[in-house]
């Protein structure tokens, strides 16, 4: 090789080295843009980190302290983890040489019954020892594109691994609220049906009197059945919910049995939350940084199907020694070496690059097209969780101000049927509307801290 052709290829090598280092970037377009610019309305954003301590609830902290370490799902996320970074660091290998050492002995006999060797037997032997090289110049990014693309992979499967830690931790508190939702509705349910004896015994006392008709009986039998019977149901209900929390906590559902029985009440949180937040914001989710990082990937690798159109620099030599007899194996005069570079340009593939670099433009607008997608669902998760949760606890001030007028109605109603100065039906009427009301309440409440996790998992967590 020439000295020009030496310093043209030192050149060009420098420029490409540039050029694979800036990688190239295909997200430049404007991210979709919130309300006044990003600008807040006038509520504060949830807390970013261990949101979860804001309910107050010892029991919810040591159950997602115990997910965290001991689900399934979290676990084989680590090993994902694991795993890509191998990958990734398999990649930056290529950048490397690779050198193997060599020993070697022979010993060979030849024969004396040929004409060539003159009718002698000759005895012949070596010692050899070498150090090989071979290296790939990376001389136009190609290998380089590729171990950056894995490294993107790698770092979106350390935030797939955060979007299964935020998920996890929003399940478990939606399983927990809703086991205590459950509880809390098998109390009122209990509730009512003891309420509904006692008012069923009246009115037997006032049948057995003479005072009641025995249509007043069979409707007051008929309503105490008919809630009595909801317990069975509400227990397969609270049974389901256990067996799903212990999926989540990694043990078998025979170790939850019994585990939190009725009594729990439901946390009271109605704190405000904001009503809008800026798409900068939403750039935390791990789901959008783990598009991010696969675009990101993807036009790594389109880059580097477009650099293999280039030649190759291969450099391969080796060192060493090599001797008749082993003591002067060591010395100055054995010593051996060899340097070959070599320059390889494959000039004709087919349309196989040519489809190469196709197939990874479409790949790479694929993934384009699935980030944009998931900036717009993850819009779609907060708003629509904000307005579950804000109408929400419109509901709950509601149904508390209808169930102190039930209670009312109840309490009125039955003490004038006592006095014999009203039917039974409206005694019947005000313990329905009451019973229905407080379920509705429970049920809203219950809701209200789903919809508050729901919020923060839409908004990434705290993570």
């Amino acid at each position: 090789m020439t000295r020009v052709s030496f310093l043209f290829l030192f050149f060009l090598a420098c420029v490409t080295g540039a050029m694979a280092q800036q990688g190239e970037n295909y997200l430049e377009k404007p991210l979709p843009q919130w309300w006044n610019d990003g600008e807040f309305f006038d509520q504060t954003l949830p807390p970013d980190d261990t949101w979860w301590l804001n309910f107050e609830d010892p029991v919810l902290d040591s159950l997602i302290v115990a997910a965290c370490k001991n689900n399934y799902s979290a676990l084989g996320a680590m090993e994902n983890i694991r795993k890509a970074r191998a990958a990734w660091r398999k990649a930056q290998g290529g950048l490397m040489p690779s050198f193997d050492l060599n020993l070697g002995w022979q010993r060979a006999k030849t024969s004396g019954n040929t004409a060539q060797t003159l009718y002698q037997e000759t005895w012949e032997g070596q010692y050899a020892t070498a150090v090989s090289m071979k290296w790939q110049a990376d001389v136009f990014g190609s290998i380089y594109m590729r171990a950056k693309a894995q490294k993107q992979l790698f770092m979106a499967t350390e935030e797939e691994f955060n979007a299964v830690m935020v998920s996890l931790v929003a399940n478990v508190a939606i399983t927990y609220f809703s086991l205590r939702q459950s509880l809390a509705e098998m109390q009122v349910i209990r509730w009512n049906v003891e309420s509904q004896r006692e008012i069923m015994d009246i009115v037997v006392s006032r049948y057995n009197t003479g005072l009641a008709s025995k249509l007043d009986v069979s409707q007051s039998r008929s309503v105490y059945y008919n809630t009595k019977a909801k317990i069975p149901a509400m227990q397969a209900t609270i049974e389901g919910y256990r067996n799903a929390m212990a999926v989540l906590l990694g043990v078998y559902p025979q170790e939850l049995q019994g585990w939190l029985e009725e009594g729990y009440a439901l946390p009271e949180y109605m704190a405000p939350v904001e009503v809008g937040v800026p798409a900068s914001l939403l750039l935390r989710r791990p789901d959008i940084r783990a598009a991010e990082r696969q675009v990101e990937a993807n036009a790594s690798l389109l880059g580097a199907t477009r650099r293999d159109w280039f030649p190759s620099l291969f450099l391969t030599g080796s060192l060493g020694f090599a001797s008749d007899k082993l003591k002067y194996l060591p010395r100055s005069k054995s010593l051996t070496w060899e340097i070959a570079p070599s320059l390889s340009w494959n000039i004709f593939t087919g349309t196989e690059r040519v489809n190469a670099t196709r197939e990874a433009r479409a790949t790479l607008d694929q993934s384009i097209a699935s980030f944009n997608s998931t900036m717009l669902n993850a819009m779609q998760e907060v708003e629509n969780a904000m307005s579950q949760y804000r109408n929400s606890i419109e509901q709950i001030i509601t149904l508390r101000k209808a169930m102190m007028q039930d209670e009312e109605t109840l309490s009125l109603s039955l003490e004038l049927y006592k006095q014999g100065l009203t039917e039974y039906q409206n005694v019947l009427d005000a313990q329905r509307s009451l019973f229905t009301c407080q379920d509705y309440l429970v049920q809203a409440h219950g809701a209200s801290l789903i919809y508050l996790v729901q919020l923060y998992e839409a908004l990434g967590g705290g993570w």
